[in-house]
């Protein structure tokens, strides 16, 4: 199995490509520090999976797995992470990734959740599994079939679906893993493919919308 490792962490890089040494089906082909690098990598070498770390500098983990599962959607992504919150599971999983294991996980563990991820498989805690279970079975909160918001791509209809929740951007960032500015800018073309002038009427569109 060939494997891209995108961790900023020369350390704890060097210790996972360590560790994958010592095993006869796991390769490392390339190692990434920043999103970037990652998307690059995953382009160039068409690895079978991603080793990918949350936080990094430029396009973080999150946002990097999701282009990477738009663009190459047969490349598996396992997230390695310190963060046990709830909202970086559930972002991870609805952007594409395929499992979710914590650095302070033993090597053991590590090695057979790349090879589960790796063959088609999922990993997750027995308590991360059952918060998804809850999480995705409340479904979307805006109806995506209503033709009113058709022109919206999937991620412009998620931070729609905050907006109409009553988070303010800097909330939808920090649940999206992404930049402010990045908020910005899709809240302004929602605005402008719903033809309302403000937030607050985009809110009541969905409102509309659930109603009906």
């Amino acid at each position: 199995m060939r494997i891209v490792i995108a961790e900023d962490h020369p350390l704890f890089r060097s210790g996972v490509r360590n560790l994958l040494r010592t095993t006869d089906d796991l390769e490392v082909v390339g190692e990434a520090a920043s999103g970037e690098e990652a998307l690059e990598l995953v382009k160039q070498l068409q690895p079978d999976l991603v080793l990918m770390d949350i936080r990094m500098p430029g396009i973080n983990g999150i946002e990097a797995t999701r282009l990477i599962k738009e663009k190459h959607p047969a490349i598996e992504v396992l997230i390695l992470t310190m963060f046990r919150d709830d909202q970086s599971v559930f972002t991870a999983m609805r952007v594409g990734a395929k499992g979710y294991v914590l650095k302070d996980s033993d090597e053991d563990e590590l090695l057979q959740s790349i090879r589960v991820v790796g063959s088609g498989g999922a990993v997750f805690s027995s308590d991360i599994a059952g918060r998804m279970m809850h999480y995705f079975s409340q479904g979307p909160t805006v109806p995506a079939e209503d033709p009113a918001f058709a022109e919206l791509t999937k991620r412009e209809l998620e931070i729609l679906e905050r907006i109409a929740e009553g988070d303010s951007n800097a909330q939808i960032a920090a649940h999206l893993h992404i930049s402010n500015k990045t908020v910005a800018n899709y809240v302004s073309n929602i605005l402008n493919k719903l033809q309302v002038t403000d937030r607050n009427a985009a809110k009541r569109l969905v409102q509309k919308s659930r109603e009906d």
